[in-house]
């Protein structure tokens, strides 16, 4: 997890943004003033799939949005993209009017910022693994020598070595997503945008894919925008999650976050469930006291779920540091027990 966000550029950066359909939309929202009622909306029929949405993806984090079936989330992100046109608001990307570009320059945006990701892998059945993964490439009009070069290294970078020539009838669903990954960071966008890719896998499969992912982001620190509706994977990948409902988001946190102050009930529903111990860190359960002797250094940003088991099995604290290595606090083995067993913060 990353450590001063606030810090980070800004990427990509949503303000006010809505997508209403129904019959005259675009003239109701206006006559409307540009920012209709829920009550309104609905006394006229009209569908607010995207109400009033501001956000602001910065450099480098995983950005999830999350929500129930039909509560924007897909919509939302197409919006970001401008696969579909927002009925009003603003986009702005690296500093940019996505909103007041031309066709040909969207076009070239696409192509080559953007990376996108669905939850139908949409390969094409009659070209190779290596084909496939060169497909965008080819599409820009990059030399055959140079395009399968790169589409190589991403195929190695996915996992898929010594599979290029395979077919996708060839391969099974997670292999299948990789080379939708692969090709998708083939044109080594800026802005990666991932709808409900894992969605359609096996759970175990699933799990690995989430691993892959993680691994790839260690290794190429993309900006990226993820939408699920699973939060056991939401809290998993994400530095930040906003959670949507009726096509409005309701609050916009980290995992951790979202766990100690839920905004709503709603956001308070999502979480009930979810173990503390897979989201808390260590940071929300030091003491600041300075501990006489420890066992050894922990960073404050580790999930206490993947260092239980060294701080039970010790009869020492650890000595907790911060990003740059400078002690902060310290952890022992009843702070981790109360928080496995229901008793600690965030119950």
């Amino acid at each position: 997890m990353p450590g001063d966000d606030m810090e980070k550029t800004i990427l990509l950066d949503c303000r006010n943004v809505w997508k209403l359909y129904g019959a005259h939309a675009d003239r109701f929202f206006k006559d409307h003033g540009q920012q209709p009622t829920g009550e309104q909306i609905k006394s006229h029929q009209i569908i607010g799939a995207v109400r009033n949405a501001s956000v602001q993806i910065r450099q480098g984090e995983i950005f999830v949005i999350m929500g129930l079936s039909g509560s924007g989330k897909s919509t939302l992100v197409r919006c970001l993209s401008r696969l579909i046109e927002p009925t009003g608001g603003e986009l702005l990307f690296e500093g940019r009017d996505l909103l007041s570009v031309s066709d040909k320059e969207l076009i070239e945006i696409r192509r080559k910022k953007m990376g996108m990701v669905f939850q139908h892998f949409a390969l094409l059945p009659h070209l190779t693994v290596l084909q496939n993964a060169a497909f965008p490439l080819e599409i820009q009009g990059v030399d055959r020598e140079k395009r399968e070069a790169r589409a190589r290294e991403v195929v190695e970078l996915v996992g898929l070595k010594g599979r290029e020539s395979y077919y996708p009838g060839q391969l099974s669903g997670g292999q299948q997503q990789r080379v939708g990954i692969a090709r998708s960071l083939a044109v080594e966008p800026d802005l990666w945008f991932l709808d409900e890719p894992f969605s359609a896998l096996d759970p175990l499969i699933r799990r690995e894919m989430q691993d892959e992912f993680l691994r790839l982001q260690s290794l190429l620190h993309k900006t990226i925008v993820f939408i699920t509706h699973d939060f056991d994977e939401a809290i998993r990948l994400a530095d930040r999650i906003a959670v949507m409902k009726d096509g409005e988001i309701v609050q916009v946190a980290t995992p951790e976050e979202l766990v100690l102050n839920p905004a709503t009930d709603y956001v308070q529903e999502f979480t009930r469930h979810i173990p503390r111990a897979k989201v808390l860190t260590l940071g929300a359960i030091m003491s600041t006291d300075e501990a006489p002797e420890t066992a050894g250094d922990l960073r404050a940003d580790q999930r206490i779920e993947d260092v239980a088991d060294q701080i039970e099995s010790s009869a020492l604290p650890f000595r907790i540091v911060d990003d740059n290595g400078v002690p902060v606090g310290h952890v022992d083995r009843q702070a981790v027990i109360d928080v496995l067993i229901g008793r600690g913060i965030g119950r």
